[in-house]
């Protein structure tokens, strides 16, 4: 197993740094794999997803509770109330940072303090699997490599990167309205670098060695403290070449083989995530190969599941899941409605229209939400994503908000769950969270709406209370998950075929094949419909699994905003 990982790290080192002679390579790659005999003694050989397996999104310090070491708060909560919905938990960035909601890392050794230790992290992942980020494109200013840069030391002055801002980037493609370069104070005088993210987030130089062998070493602590999903976050930004657009590069997507290729000698069954907010095509190249990515975020699901809900016309999801794509075996995608970031709004490039969208924006900004942009080449900007809590968005547009709130996020969360992929669920949507406007107005970041931090005490006397909408939400989804797990049609890898055509009112999915095929039956209106379930299939009795598997007629009427996981009795 030791020969044949280094034999594959070589092969993929030559591509990676071609100019290098076969013993500097086959040093580089032992070298790598050091780190990797020190990851784990993790040999399972189970299968890396079944329909059982769902991920929870989270901060570390997502609950609270006085001096408490936060991760220690938040195992108590999934251990105390989240059962199946936390199987796999991702924990977002829980390193030293200085902003960014943890996104702008200051130290690949060190925790932050309020969060815990590495040991808390260890205790967290008992009786389930975590995901972890790997911030690949930057590090904070405040990052040793980036203080060495400034003092013009190594290695810090071979890991920033500071090419020349006149060497032709006119192409670049930009997620941010801030500045490309940021002028940094050097012991030689300003030196512009490279910030894609904002001037506090530094971009690294993927030509150094010391760069892959500092976040190999990441990879490895991570692994040995539990983590065997791995984020790899903004991954297609990594490489930059001049003249280029600097996204999606060749090099990008090798560096993914790279990675999954030092995961695989660290975590048999481990798996690497790409997470890619940009046009369909762009996403899923990271998925097609079948060596890279395991799994990449649905992105293009939350908008059109939010278009589709707010207007009550699922049309364009219809067409959307009509042309689900074939990907290889061992990958899939992961499905989700909310995370810790905004909508992203690229992925609908080509899938809906200006006028449709802005009527989209102008909902949500009717529920408090804010509208982001990013600059385009030509400076103009663009809409790139929605900041918005999902539960405010699933309110009623009416006098009453709460008119059928309950009914549209727990269809919302029921749709995610039916389609091929591994499901998502990000804790603040689960517990009801609403637009945290007071982190927004003292951190002045929009995506801080959908960001809420709970009290340990006040959450769980919500939790207690059985007329709480937190306790409806995860009571109602555990049962859901339970049921699903259950049912071999839901597994990630299943068939899927779209039945609805491009129905305005509907979205009724096929799942598996033989005796456990399923249809998921979904009314997106605020009208009752009529369905005659002979129009699925030449079945004389039909159960809902949903409904402790009681029987339906074959003439079903379907009430406002609900779902139906029928099977043959």
């Amino acid at each position: 197993m030791q020969k044949e990982g280094q034999e594959r790290l070589a092969a993929l080192l030559e591509r990676w740094r071609p100019a290098e002679n076969r013993e500097q390579i086959e040093f580089l790659a032992s070298q790598l794999l050091q780190f990797a005999q020190t990851g784990t003694d993790n040999n399972r050989h189970d299968s890396r997803w079944d329909s059982s397996t769902s991920v929870l999104i989270t901060y570390g310090d997502a609950v609270r509770k006085g001096d408490e070491p936060a991760l220690v708060s938040l195992t108590h909560l999934l251990n105390g109330h989240l059962g199946l919905l936390a199987r796999v938990v991702h924990v977002l960035p829980f390193l030293k940072s200085s902003s960014d909601g943890g996104f702008a890392v200051a130290s690949h050794e060190r925790m932050a303090d309020h969060l815990g230790d590495w040991d808390d992290l260890q205790a967290l992942a008992q009786g389930r699997t975590l995901m972890a980020d790997l911030v690949l494109n930057h590090v904070s200013a405040a990052h040793p490599w980036v203080q060495q840069f400034r003092q013009r030391r190594e290695p810090g002055l071979s890991c920033v990167l500071a090419p020349d801002p006149q060497a032709g980037w006119e192409q670049v493609v930009r997620p941010r309205s801030s500045a490309l370069f940021t002028p940094l104070q050097t012991e030689d005088g300003m030196r512009p670098v490279w910030t894609t993210f904002g001037p506090d987030q530094v971009d690294v130089d993927w030509n150094s060695e010391v760069v892959l062998l500092g976040f190999t070493a990441l990879l490895a602590k991570m692994v040995a403290h539990g983590v065997g999903w791995l984020r790899l976050d903004a991954v297609g930004y990594v490489w930059k070449e001049a003249g280029s657009s600097c996204i999606h590069h060749p090099q990008a997507h090798l560096l993914v083989k790279l990675l999954r290729a030092l995961l695989d000698t660290m975590h048999p069954q481990g798996v690497v995530v790409t997470e890619t907010n940009v046009p369909e095509k762009e996403n899923l190249s990271y998925l097609t190969p079948g060596d890279e990515a395991h799994l990449a975020y649905n992105f293009p699901l939350p908008p059109l599941l939010l278009d589709a809900i707010l207007r009550e016309r699922s049309d364009l999801l219809n067409v959307w899941l009509n042309r689900w794509p074939c990907l290889p075996q061992q990958t899939t995608l992961l499905n989700f409605s909310a995370s810790h970031d905004g909508i992203g709004l690229r992925p609908l490039e080509g899938l809906m229209d200006q006028e449709r969208l802005e009527r989209m924006l102008e909902q949500c900004e009717r529920r408090g939400g804010l509208i982001s942009h990013r600059r385009l080449s030509d400076g103009r900007e663009q809409p790139y994503e929605v900041n918005i809590s999902w539960w405010a968005a699933m309110a009623d547009a009416g006098r009453d908000p709460t008119r059928h709130q309950r009914e549209r996020f727990l269809l919302s969360q029921l749709l995610v769950m039916a389609l091929p992929g591994v499901p998502a669920f990000y804790l603040p949507t689960l517990l009801a969270s609403g637009n945290d406007e007071a982190s927004f107005r003292k951190s002045g970041h929009r995506r801080d709406l959908n960001r809420e931090r709970f009290n340990a005490e006040a959450l769980e006397r919500r939790l207690n209370d059985p007329d709480s909408d937190a306790n409806h939400n995860l009571n109602a989804l555990k049962r859901c998950m339970t049921v699903r797990s259950r049912l071999g049609a839901f597994h990630p890898e299943a068939a899927l075929q779209c039945l609805s055509g491009a129905s305005p009112d509907r979205v009724i999915i096929r799942r598996g094949t033989g005796d456990e095929t399923l249809w998921a039956v979904h009314n997106l209106s605020r009208n009752r419909i009529d369905l005659n379930l002979r129009t699925l299939a030449k079945h004389d009795q039909w159960c809902d699994r949903l409904q402790d598997s009681a029987a339906v007629p074959n003439r079903l009427t379907i009430a406002p905003f609900s779902v139906h996981w029928l099977q043959p009795c």
